[in-house]
C-alpha cells in the first residue's frame, strides 16, 4: 500500500526588535498550495524539493498542503501563526488518510503572543492528530528546546551556513520519515543546549572550531545509526530557548540520542570563546581606511553590514557617498517608495530621493541624494545560485539607480542580495564593481568568498549588533547563559 506523506511549510526568522509587524498578506503573496507547490518546488534546493523527491523516488505519494517562506523580517502576526496553524489542521484532516505529515518550519520566528511559535504549530498538529507521525525540519539558525519538540517524532535541521543544503535536509526528513513508516519504530528525538548565545555573523559552519565540530558530528554519524544537528540559534529574536543547541535522532533509542546530544552541546560549551570571536568586526571608518589602504585590485571588496536587519539600512551608504573608493554596488535596498517613485519619473529622469533608513531610527534614517533613474519595473528571478537554487523571487517594482560612483537596486519586497543574481538580472555581473555593500549574514559566503578580493566584516548600530549583550533581551534568562556568564556548564 502506498504512504500517503503531507507536506506544509510556515517559516520566517523574526527579529523581535524590528517595528514592522508581518501580517498574513505578506505571508499570502509567496504562498504556494497544492499540486502548484508540487510544480513549483521539484527539483529546487529547498525542503519541499527535497522531500518531494525522496518520496518519488521511495514509491510513496507527496501530498502538498501549503509552503510560505519569506526569510528574515520582523515579528509575525498573531493571526498569521493562527491562520497557518489552523491550514495545517485542517489540510491534514482533508488530506486523510495520511501515514505522515513533515513540517517545515524556521525555529526562530517570533509572534507577539506565542512563547515558542514552532512548539505552538506541533503541539496543535499533535493535538489534532494523536497518532500521526510528525517530522520537522528546521533552519539552523532556529531557537529551540526540549518542549519546542515534545510532539514530533523526527526532527532534523540543515547541517551548513550558508544554508546551501536546504534540499538535503528535506531528504533527511523525508527519508527518516519514512523510515519509521515502514520499519515500525521510533527513533530517539534529543535536544541538549550548551547555554551560548552568538551573532549570526559567527554561525557560519566552515569558521574554526565550529567546523571541526560538525565534522565530528559527521564522522559520529558515520559510525553510528543517527542524525546530529548542530543549530547555532538566531540571538535576535528574543525567545526563553534563543541560543545554540543540538538535536540528536538515534535508531538505538533515547538514551543514547541524549548521550551523543549531550557530548555535542559540551563541545560547543568548551569552545564558546573561540566561537564568539572567530572573525574580526571592524567599525565604518576601520573598513574604509582598509580600502584606502589597499584598494580593490581586479576583484570586489565586499563591505558586509551584518547588523542591518530590514535590508534598509543607510550607515555605510552614506559613508561611501563621501568617499571614492571606486565603483559600488548595493544591491537590493529595501525602499518602495522610492522604487515608485524612480518609476513614475522614468529611465534617465534625475529625482531628489530620501532613500531608505525607514523601517527603525536605528537604520541611520533616509539619505538625501539626487539620483539617476537607470532602469525601472517590476522585477522577479529565479535563483541561480546554491542557497535556494531554483526558487522563485519576486521583488516588485524596482528601480536601478545611480548616485555618484554608486549604483544601487531599490527593491520593494525584502529579497536576500548573497550570490551573482542581482547583478545578473540586471545585465551586470559582481566583478563589474570595486566594492559591493551586502548585508547578509552567512549566505554570501557560498559565492563570495571564492571571487571576493577580501571581506570586511562591519558593525553599525543598527538592530543586529555583533556584541548580543546589547540586546535587550525579555524573555531570555541570561543569568546562566554566555557572555552574559562564563562559568562552566
Amino acid at each position: 500500500m502506498t504512504l500517503r506523506i503531507a507536506f506544509a511549510g510556515f517559516n520566517l526568522e523574526s527579529v523581535t526588535a524590528v517595528p514592522q509587524i508581518v501580517e498574513l498578506a505578506e505571508f499570502e503573496r509567496v504562498c504556494v498550495r497544492g499540486a502548484a507547490l508540487t510544480e513549483r518546488f521539484r527539483g529546487t534546493n529547498t525542503v519541499p524539493g527535497g522531500a518531494l523527491q525522496i518520496c518519488e523516488a521511495q514509491g510513496a505519494e507527496f501530498v502538498p498542503l501549503f509552503h510560505t517562506l519569506l526569510g528574515a523580517l520582523g515579528p509575525t502576526a498573531d493571526e498569521a501563526v493562527a491562520h497557518y496553524t489552523a491550514e495545517i489542521i485542517d489540510g491534514v484532516a482533508r488530506s486523510a488518510p495520511l501515514d505522515g505529515v513533515i513540517l517545515f518550519l524556521h525555529g526562530a520566528c517570533w509572534a507577539p503572543s506565542y512563547r515558542d511559535v514552532e512548539r505552538h504549530v506541533i503541539d496543535a498538529l499533535r493535538a489534532a492528530a494523536p497518532s500521526l507521525p510528525i517530522a520537522v525540519a528546521l533552519d539552523y539558525h532556529g531557537n529551540i528546546d526540549r518542549e519546542t519538540l515534545r510532539g514530533a517524532d523526527i526532527a532534523v535541521a540543515y547541517r551548513h551556513s550558508p544554508h546551501i543544503d536546504m534540499g538535503e535536509t528535506g531528504e533527511r526528513a523525508a527519508r527518516a520519515l519514512l523510515r519509521l513508516l515502514r520499519g515500525g519504530r521510533r527513533p530517539g528525538l534529543a535536544v541538549a543546549r550548551p547555554d551560548v548565545v552568538i551573532p549570526s555573523i559567527m554561525s557560519a559552519t566552515a569558521l574554526q572550531p565550529l567546523a571541526s565540530i560538525i565534522a565530528e558530528a559527521r564522522a559520529t554519524e558515520a559510525a553510528g545509526d543517527c542524525d546530529i544537528s548542530i543549530m547555532a540559534g538566531f540571538s535576535y529574536a528574543d525567545s526563553a530557548n534563543t541560543g545554540m543547541s543540538v538535536i540528536c535522532l538515534d535508531w538505538a533509542g533515547q538514551e543514547v540520542a541524549q548521550a551523543k546530544a549531550d557530548v555535542f552541546s559540551g563541545r560547543l560549551r568548551a569552545a564558546r570563546h573561540a566561537i564568539a570571536a572567530a572573525i574580526p568586526i571592524l567599525g565604518a571608518e576601520e573598513a574604509l581606511a582598509d580600502i584606502a589602504r589597499r584598494p580593490a585590485g581586479g576583484r570586489p571588496i565586499v563591505l558586509l553590514e551584518h547588523a542591518d536587519r530590514m535590508n534598509d539600512s543607510t550607515h555605510l551608504l552614506r559613508l561611501l557617498l563621501t568617499r571614492d573608493v571606486g565603483r559600488v554596488n548595493v544591491p537590493f535596498l529595501l525602499d518602495p517608495e522610492t522604487a515608485a517613485q524612480a518609476h513614475e519619473a522614468g529611465e534617465g529622469a534625475e529625482i531628489a530621493v530620501r532613500l531608505a533608513g525607514k523601517t527603525a531610527p536605528e537604520t541611520g534614517g533616509p539619505l538625501e541624494a539626487v539620483a539617476r533613474v537607470i532602469w525601472s519595473g517590476p522585477k522577479s528571478f529565479t535563483v541561480s545560485g546554491r542557497y535556494q537554487r531554483g526558487s522563485f523571487v519576486d521583488l516588485g517594482l524596482t528601480a536601478l539607480l545611480q548616485i555618484g560612483r554608486v549604483r544601487v537596486s531599490v527593491v520593494s519586497h525584502f529579497a536576500f542580495a548573497v550570490d551573482g543574481d542581482p547583478f545578473f538580472i540586471f545585465g551586470e555581473r559582481p566583478e563589474d564593481y570595486d566594492v559591493i555593500l551586502l548585508r547578509s549574514k552567512t549566505h554570501f559566503r557560498d559565492y563570495y568568498e571564492p571571487m571576493a578580493d577580501r571581506i570586511l566584516v562591519v558593525d553599525t548600530p543598527d538592530l543586529g549588533p555583533a556584541d548580543v549583550r546589547l540586546i535587550p533581551y525579555r524573555q531570555l534568562d541570561t543569568a546562566g547563559a554566555y557572555p552574559w556568564s562564563d562559568a562552566p556548564a
